[in-house]
């Protein structure tokens, strides 16, 4: 489940497009929307699978580390950013 809708993801292609227009890089509008809300949606999408996979890991540990307390909140950042490094984000 991603975490921003298809219609936020949509605005924030027709921003990115009218950046890319404004520098006059822009063949096909429509082929660049559609493209950058490829890009967008499937770099959102990664980052749920890893949110997944970080709850998964905290959940897992011998003790439980509550949701929402500092300390989780600090092994949810730290595994987060280690998942973003391997996949080179």
């Amino acid at each position: 489940m991603s975490r921003l809708s298809d219609n936020r993801i949509a605005a924030l292609a027709r921003s990115v497009l009218r950046v890319i227009a404004a520098e006059g890089d822009v063949l096909s509008e429509r082929a660049a929307l559609a493209e950058a809300k490829r890009i967008l949606a499937e770099h959102f999408q990664r980052e749920d699978k890893i949110d997944e996979l970080v709850r998964r890991k905290i959940a897992s540990l011998s003790r439980a580390v509550p949701q929402g307390s500092p300390e989780w909140e600090i092994l949810y950042r730290r595994y987060f950013e280690e998942e973003m490094r391997k996949r080179k984000f």
